[in-house]
């Protein structure tokens, strides 16, 4: 039984055989939380379950996710509010505003573990810098404008499938 503690604990990030731990009493949760989110149509894609479990373990009470739900809610709304003015900031060609809302969204959706919203969010960061996405050569300020529209784009799009895949984890916890 030791061995199985021991091998448990020395690989917590590799990808999960079985993880099927049945260390509480409390067998009516179908799932892990990592498994649930991970079971949803998209996640994979765009959620790192690591990260996102460690937002999952913050929370008091497993049935109702109140702790986590606020955050990732939270994230939403600021999502919102952070596009918007990004259209502005695009509207009127500035770029310094732009690369400071792709840093600032970037950091808030690497915390949750949003895997594709954080690497469009990167080169939005990147292209408001008049550097390529990847950030290490210099683009035209034309160039960065034009990538602009069309990443950031990418990343709504990207924000509003994996707002689906959250809602339905939240809204499937705890019913």
């Amino acid at each position: 039984m030791a061995r199985a503690d021991d091998d448990k604990a020395a690989a917590p990030a590799a990808p999960a055989t079985t993880t099927t731990t049945t260390t509480s009493a409390s067998s009516a949760t179908p799932a892990t939380s990592e498994e649930g989110i991970m079971a949803i149509p998209g996640a994979k894609d765009t959620i790192d379950a690591l990260t996102f479990e460690q937002i999952l373990e913050m929370d008091d009470d497993e049935d109702e996710r109140d702790f986590s739900k606020s955050i990732v809610y939270d994230f939403f709304s600021q999502a919102d509010s952070t596009f918007g003015k990004m259209e502005t900031s695009l509207e009127s060609k500035d770029l310094k505003t732009l690369s400071e809302l792709g840093h600032f969204l970037k950091g808030s959706s690497a915390t949750l573990g949003l895997t594709k919203v954080k690497d469009s969010c990167e080169k939005i960061q990147h292209f408001g810098e008049k550097k390529d996405e990847t950030g290490t050569r210099d683009i035209t300020e034309e160039e960065g404008l034009e990538k602009l529209k069309t990443t950031i784009d990418q990343a709504k799009k990207e924000f509003e499938e994996v707002e689906k895949v959250l809602k339905k984890f939240y809204e499937g916890e705890g019913a």
